[in-house]
């Protein structure tokens, strides 16, 4: 597509966005892959934007860069990723844009895969599927159950194997107009690029996960970690819903279904303790759809990862149905949404 081709139909520039914030321990091997694509150098920018941190991410990410051309470390006051990733999009110089994540590791052809596929595809967003990492049993167990169908619902993108289009990406990239036109939400503290995401579907626009555009990530090594994160999550889903409701999705609340229907059961047995049936049913189809989830993973894991992941998938779906119950709450008298308009967007393609 022409918004991918640089000036005088050469090569485009690529502009690298990466938000930190203390990212001592990852931002290195983030920099250093972006260092070694096998896209030329001179037409890869690389702008780190660091929200304050407090260890020595900001000194680290200076050494890295060096006296790069096209790189450098600049101060994201507001700390947020979708402020830093909006002072990118103001400075960037290149043809095209991406954002990257701090935790991530990107494949020494990512970027020149990125542009085949803008290209060949016509998207105006592209990006590959999350390929988490992580070390140690508990680490392992979460990296695994955020790749799975069970463990994120339809978010295709953590786990598909095959180019198609997709309502989100990891990591999206997009012809620099694009990012410019549509910029990030910096109200949307969580969940920031799936709410740019939704608005270039509200457009009519097309994005495209290609299994071909490649990186690792780097996921929460703790369950506590694991359960902050989900239930942030959960939290600032809403008030994507609220803004986008023609975007909601069941799989959306399904983790909400499933606490409230605990809920209800714990519930009715506190008042009549023969319907204690109702929470254990509740849990037993839990544990049944886990249980066949986990069969199905293949390798399967080793038995020090296996133990982990009921615990891991547990942890994720409670706190994001929590953190969903608790945005509807902390969202309800925001302007410019409505939970009336989500929730009979829910209905409708529930009947459907």
């Amino acid at each position: 597509m022409a918004d991918v081709v640089g000036a005088n139909g050469k090569a485009p520039v690529v502009t690298l966005l990466v938000a930190m914030r203390n990212e001592a321990e990852n931002i290195a091997a983030c920099l250093e892959s972006i260092k070694d694509q096998d896209y030329p150098e001179a037409l890869i920018e690389i702008l780190v934007f660091d929200g304050n941190s407090t260890d020595s991410s900001f000194e680290i990410a200076e050494r890295k860069l060096g006296n790069r051309p096209r790189g450098s470390v600049r101060p994201n006051p507001r700390q947020t990723q979708a402020a830093a990733w909006n002072l990118g999009i103001d400075a960037a110089a290149g043809d095209v844009i991406g954002i990257v994540s701090g935790h991530a590791i990107l494949a020494s052809d990512y970027v020149r895969a990125a542009i085949e596929v803008l290209r060949r595809t016509g998207a105006q967003m592209v990006g590959g599927p999350v390929r988490a990492i992580a070390t140690g049993g508990v680490g392992e167990a979460i990296a695994l159950a955020m790749s799975t169908s069970f463990g994120v619902g339809g978010a295709s993108f953590h786990y598909l194997e095959e180019e198609q289009d997709v309502d989100t990406v990891f990591m999206g990239l997009s012809p620099g107009d694009v990012y410019r036109r549509f910029r990030f939400d910096e109200e949307m503290v969580r969940n920031q690029d799936d709410e740019l995401s939704y608005r270039l579907l509200d457009a009519g626009l097309r994005i495209v996960c290609s299994p071909r555009i490649r990186s690792t990530y780097r996921s929460r090594g703790t369950l506590p970690a694991l359960w902050r994160q989900y239930f942030a999550y959960g939290s600032w889903k809403v008030r994507v819903m609220q803004k986008h409701p023609a975007q909601v999705r069941l799989r959306h609340i399904v983790p909400t279904t499933f606490i409230c229907s605990l809920m209800v059961g714990v519930a009715a047995m506190l008042a009549w303790r023969p319907a204690v049936f109702l929470p254990v049913g509740v849990l037993a189809a839990y544990g049944i759809a886990m249980a066949r989830a986990i069969s199905t993973i293949r390798p399967q894991p080793r038995l020090s990862v296996l133990v982990w992941l009921p615990p891991a998938y547990l942890t994720a779906h409670t706190a994001y149905g929590l953190g969903v119950l608790a945005g509807v709450i902390r969202h309800r008298r925001w302007e410019g949404g409505s939970l009336r308009l989500m929730l009979s967007q829910l209905v409708e393609r529930a009947r459907s």
